[in-house]
């Protein structure tokens, strides 16, 4: 699993009793997860049709530095699919894990979905040997 991005939890990131927002988190997986698979399938037409189970195991706090792991757990004919790991950067513990984030590849102008072209050989070869 690769850690690609993090994010800085700020004041209006947080929930009554002073810790990250589920919601917040949650936001934040879906947008990180698009970006991640969007990258690995070089398509932007892409759009989020299930999130399996989130399970929440920590908090964070203001001023938490938090980073996204993000896997390839398989791939479809016109879908991609992610698990994403949350975790605390200066602890590794870990906050959140949601697995089975599934991607569809849409024509962006149909609505409908549409091959991506991509197998899980060739996603998991740019994983090992990235382009330069």
């Amino acid at each position: 699993m690769r850690f690609l991005s993090r994010r800085l939890v700020m004041p209006n990131d947080l929930n009554f009793a002073g810790s990250l927002f589920g919601g917040r988190i949650l936001e934040w997986i879906d947008e990180e997860a698009y970006i991640f698979a969007s990258c690995q399938l070089d398509q932007k037409s892409l759009v989020t049709k299930h999130i399996g189970e989130i399970t929440f195991q920590a908090s964070a706090f203001q001023g938490d530095v938090v980073e996204f792991g993000l896997a390839i757990k398989s791939v479809g004919r016109t879908s991609l699919t992610v698990t994403c790991v949350v975790r605390n950067k200066g602890t590794k513990q870990n906050i959140c894990i949601a697995d089975d984030i599934v991607f569809v590849h849409i024509d962006s102008e149909s609505r409908t979905p549409q091959p991506h072209g991509k197998t899980k050989e060739q996603l998991d070869k740019l994983t090992i040997d990235p382009p330069s």
